[in-house]
């Protein structure tokens, strides 16, 4: 045999067996098929966490833009950083529903505490006809009225000095809520559902005793309702914190995070706060343990006559038990309280005999010209030929 062929046929053999080798290392068909499949699967995956973290920091950024440009301030407040006991100031103001366009008055006001070292809130209606002296005009004049023309009067800055000389608390923040916006955000989550109490109709809404579901226009129709109210006020603030809840549970719920630009676009046009965005985002981390543990009230006044108009006289007993209740969750010392209020309420227990548990309306309270000093012997009633004009004006309408 010739020897080189003997030795090609080695090296087919060789080769043969080589091959028949490197078997074992590639491969099958359903193999590849598998791992194609797996790898688009992985490609799949990454592409959907991309967009969703990309659709999360434009929902972030914008309503990081939203909320901060109002002002532009963007820093965490020192005292929520601090995680310090804090005090906000919520007003419903009702610009621009009913035709109006001056500023308007505040519709709603609640001040709310939280102390996260207590993981205690406190959330304190105040019913928008109780008499106070209102603050906030050049000077601070004397002028007694109704605390929801304190808005009117020099916007959030004159509420936030009218109720907290009322209580005696310091008021860090405020949220200020344009009614329209109420409009928008029910309509924007599609609608919220409340259980009404009774059968009423109003603003040509009607309503029906039991579960309804409400769009824009009908829930600002029931949040507004107060005469055919048989609480009145404190009825329509108790439908308030329904319409409220329903639409903070429906704006974080997952079918309605896809509207989130109608949220911020509203939230930009109708919401103003000096709170930041970081501020809210440290509050929901830091703060949220408060709500577990929240105390809820008002300030229940007593019916009052004044020069034909109905007003809500705050019983200083309730004014100290309220002040002394939003000082403990702010951790500071109780006081005494000694405002105009109460130095109005002395002198009507001392002059006309004012009696708090009588249950008819006063008719015999008056507005002294001024309380401002502790010397009242010779302050007179509004209506005398002393009185403060600011007062006949006022009460004379």
């Amino acid at each position: 045999m010739n020897p080189n062929s003997k030795r090609r046929e080695d090296y087919h053999h060789r080769s043969s067996l080589n091959l028949h080798r490197n078997h074992a290392f590639a491969a099958p068909a359903a193999a590849l098929k598998g791992n194609a499949f797996l790898r688009i699967v992985g490609i799949v995956a990454v592409l959907c966490v991309s967009c969703g973290l990309a659709w999360a920091a434009h929902m972030y950024f914008s309503l990081h833009s939203a909320i901060d440009g109002q002002d532009g301030n963007t820093a965490t407040s020192a005292r929520i950083a601090n995680k310090q006991p804090i005090s906000v100031l919520i007003l419903g103001v009702d610009q621009g529903i009913e035709g109006r366009h001056d500023k308007g008055n505040s519709d709603t006001l609640i001040l709310a505490t939280a102390n996260p070292d207590k993981n205690k809130a406190t959330m304190t209606s105040i019913p928008r006809d109780t008499l106070v002296n209102i603050l906030g005009d050049p000077g601070d004049k004397y002028n007694m009225f109704r605390i929801n023309s304190a808005y009117g009067v020099g916007g959030s800055s004159a509420s936030m000095k009218t109720v907290s000389a009322l209580v005696n608390v310091p008021i860090n923040y405020y949220i200020e809520v344009n009614m329209k916006a109420l409009k928008n955000l029910v309509d924007a989550v599609g609608g919220v559902d409340v259980n009404v109490p009774f059968k009423f109709s109003y603003d040509w809404c009607d309503f029906h005793k039991g579960k309804q579901h409400l769009n824009g226009r009908h829930a600002v129709a029931y949040v507004r309702m107060r005469h055919d109210d048989p609480r009145g006020d404190y009825g329509r603030q108790m439908r308030q914190r329904q319409v409220i809840t329903a639409v903070v549970h429906k704006a974080m719920s997952v079918n309605t995070l896809t509207n989130y630009r109608k949220l911020v676009k509203i939230f930009t046009k109708y919401v103003k706060t000096n709170l930041t965005f970081n501020d809210m985002l440290a509050l929901a981390m830091n703060y949220r343990g408060c709500m577990d543990n929240l105390e809820s009230g008002y300030i229940q006044g007593h019916d009052a006559w004044i020069n034909g108009s109905s007003i809500q006289v705050a019983p200083t007993a309730i004014l100290q038990k309220t002040s002394d209740q939003l000082r403990t969750n702010l951790g500071l010392e109780t006081e005494t309280l000694d405002n105009d209020e109460t130095r109005l309420n002395k002198l009507n227990e001392e002059r006309n005999s004012i009696k708090w548990k009588d249950p008819n309306a006063f008719t015999n309270y008056q507005i002294y010209s001024s309380v401002v000093s502790n010397d009242t012997n010779n302050d007179d009633p509004a209506d005398d030929s002393n009185s403060n004009s600011s007062n006949n004006n006022i009460f004379g309408n």
